[in-house]
């Protein structure tokens, strides 16, 4: 009975921090990114994404929805996105001849073009192998965009545009840059399809 206390507990936390989400109108900046990435992809550019742990996940997750599919209703073209954690050759060779810091930045370089978007999830602000990705970005003429926690610092100071949660809980902050991100893939998908640039199949 106590398990479930706790499971319900846990339930109430996120459900909470999503209404404050809402509440304190933090969903603007959310629409601001899709409009970015939707005029990014529409004029010939490409969605990067990157993230560590349960964030490298969640890249990877969302750059699939916009790749292959993201709903079943929706039939159409697929959209240029990469997450930048999934290539396991890629991530131990820079590890290993580079370092850590540099598995994002290093393949970035070479695939990257000015016009393209990065996207970096790091639910403490402080992942330096996506700060490093994001500073990185800038020289390339590339938009950087954050997915953050709590301050957001020190990567919120090398991110064009961010969805902040406002929140410690790096669990709690996951389960609102899942959310936001799936609200991220469908706007953009909307906007794609609402301007001509892709179409159902």
């Amino acid at each position: 009975m106590l398990e479930n206390k706790r499971m319900e507990t846990i339930f109430n936390e996120s459900i909470a921090l999503k209404q404050k989400v809402i509440d304190t109108g933090i969903l603007k900046d959310l629409s601001h990114i899709a409009d970015v990435i939707s005029d990014s992809i529409a004029n010939g550019g490409r969605l990067y994404l990157c993230g560590n742990g349960g964030s490298a996940a969640d890249a990877q997750h969302l750059a699939a929805e916009l790749l292959i599919r993201l709903r079943s209703s929706v039939n159409r073209d697929s959209l240029p996105a990469l997450s930048l954690a999934t290539d396991i050759s890629s991530v131990t060779a820079c590890g290993n001849d580079y370092g850590f810091d540099d598995i994002f930045a290093r393949p970035l370089a070479g695939l990257g073009r000015a016009g393209d978007v990065l996207l970096g999830i790091t639910t403490s602000g402080k992942s330096p192998n996506v700060i490093k990705a994001f500073v990185k970005a800038r020289e390339m003429g590339i938009k950087t965009i954050g997915f953050l926690g709590d301050s957001g610092l020190p990567a919120l100071d090398y991110c064009d545009l961010a969805f902040l949660v406002p929140s410690m809980d790096t669990a709690r902050i996951q389960e609102v840059h899942i959310t936001a991100g799936h609200a991220l893939m469908e706007a953009i998908e909307d906007g794609l399809l609402t301007c001509g640039y892709i179409n159902h199949l």
